[in-house]
């Protein structure tokens, strides 16, 4: 499948940005070729052999329809997710331990301590960003922005959390932390598939890994080897 990333590193990269003039120029193309072939006459040619041109145009449908609608149709295709930050169930879990129950299950309310309350423990785990980074897409056509945040929710427990997030989509994307801080690098971590191409959600990061080796979130199309959007991954301040 080299060759299809290749290819459609060529047409992002090189030809999208002059996407304007070259697409009049395939039209007036088109339009100079079908007077040309109506002029000596291959209309006649083809109805006259209507059976091999009909096969013919069969076998081309046949491969072109679904071949576009997997490379294509991904490109106007759009979908959004909202879930919840672990920030935000992380400090729910606390709170509601922290609120006694009557024997029916139901929610009571203490009277305030004649003490004086007591800090909690200076050992306590907080959930926390320890590294973020903001999208940016791969060329002018991979567009992608929002921001890569990695929390860890647990000591030596981590998740990757992606907010405000819009990119490009297209064939099998998939979520990474990279090894390089400027895209897909070996020794990538493969997180899971893209959920969605807008919105925010959390990728859990498998337990034991050592998250200092990784530079950057992207998404990356695994069929053509093709990056789409990185975010460089710094230390939260």
């Amino acid at each position: 499948m080299t060759i299809f990333g290749d290819l459609e590193r060529f047409i992002s990269e090189d030809l999208y940005p002059y996407r304007v003039p070259i697409t009049i120029a395939i039209l007036a193309a088109a339009a100079i070729a079908i007077a040309l072939a109506y002029h000596v006459g291959l209309h006649l040619v083809a109805w006259r052999h209507r059976l091999v041109t009909g096969a013919a145009v069969a076998v081309f449908v046949a491969i072109a329809i679904p071949s576009g609608n997997y490379l294509l149709s991904p490109l106007w295709e759009r979908s959004h997710l909202e879930e919840e930050s672990p920030l935000v169930s992380a400090m729910e879990d606390m709170s509601g331990a922290d609120e006694p129950s009557g024997d029916d299950g139901s929610s009571t309310t203490t009277p305030p301590a004649a003490e004086t309350p007591q800090p909690p423990p200076e050992d306590a785990f907080e959930p926390r960003v320890t590294h973020q980074g903001e999208f940016s897409g791969a060329d002018d056509f991979h567009f992608g922005r929002g921001r890569a945040l990695l929390i860890e929710t647990a000591p030596d427990t981590y998740t990757l959390r992606f907010e405000e997030f819009s990119v490009r989509n297209g064939p099998d994307l998939f979520v990474y932390l990279s090894t390089s801080a400027d895209g897909y690098g070996d020794g990538s971590l493969e997180l899971g598939g893209l959920k969605a191409t807008g919105g925010a959600f959390n990728y859990e990061v498998p337990p034991g890994t050592d998250v200092s080796q990784y530079r950057s979130a992207v998404v990356w199309c695994k069929a053509f080897s093709v990056l789409f959007a990185t975010a460089p991954l710094e230390p939260a301040t």
